[in-house]
């Protein structure tokens, strides 16, 4: 059997214990000993950068001069990859991760999977709460948020604000005109769909699998646009 290691580990905020995991060519992140993401399922991570930055594709006639987009959740690092390749330069990329632990494993163990992502002269990772990153006057073309997994099923208990009526208004507030807002779900959310719909968004849910080659799709990407 193929030796599962923890490399490294950290306490977040509430107590709650994130860890780093190798086994063979993988690597694995645990929450309080279950597995929250790893190296080998990442077709949905990819997917949310996908449907989020559709209208900033490197050549498209719908590209801004200099695309700006915010990513709530480093994780791995593959949603940040995948936008990188996606919207091309001039662009800015902002990265809101609150674990500095999340940022020195993607600068260390990670970098054989994604390369140097950090280094790149595009991406700017803010060590905050993605809440304090909003309503500061920035604006963003693309937000895309991958923090948590449901709202009925929250991995922080203060992950809940992700879904207040407060803080869809801070998004609201930071999106550019015509810009777009995509939350990745572990599973289908009509109260995340509420929430957005009450907020003044048009929604569209997208079933998304874990990888390529899945026949599952139970992970969601909703993609949200503010009515005109």
């Amino acid at each position: 059997m193929t030796p599962y290691i923890q490399l490294d580990k950290a306490s977040l905020p509430d107590g709650s214990l994130l860890t780093l995991h190798k086994q063979g060519e993988d690597f694995i992140l645990e929450y309080n000993g279950l597995e929250l993401m790893s190296t080998n399922l990442t077709w949905s991570e990819q997917m949310l950068a996908d449907l989020g930055c559709v209208d900033l594709l490197q050549g498209s006639t719908t590209r801004p001069e200099h695309p700006r987009v915010l990513i709530g959740g480093l994780g791995m690092g593959f949603t940040l990859k995948r936008v990188l390749e996606l919207v091309g330069s001039p662009a800015t990329v902002d990265v809101a991760e609150l674990m500095n632990q999340v940022i020195e494993w993607n600068q260390t163990y990670l970098v054989e999977h994604n390369g140097p992502l950090l280094d790149d002269p595009r991406t700017n990772v803010i060590l905050s709460d993605l809440f304090d990153c909003l309503g500061e006057g920035d604006t963003y073309d693309a937000i895309l948020i991958d923090i948590d997994d449901t709202p009925d099923d929250l991995i922080t208990e203060d992950n809940g604000k992700l879904y207040t009526p407060s803080f869809m208004a801070l998004l609201r507030e930071s999106l550019n005109p015509g810009g777009c807002l995509a939350y990745w779900m572990a599973e289908p959310s009509p109260r995340l769909e509420m929430a957005l719909k009450k907020a003044g968004f048009n929604l569209t849910e997208h079933p998304a699998k874990p990888h390529e080659e899945s026949e599952e799709t139970w992970h969601r990407i909703y993609v949200a646009r503010l009515s005109s």
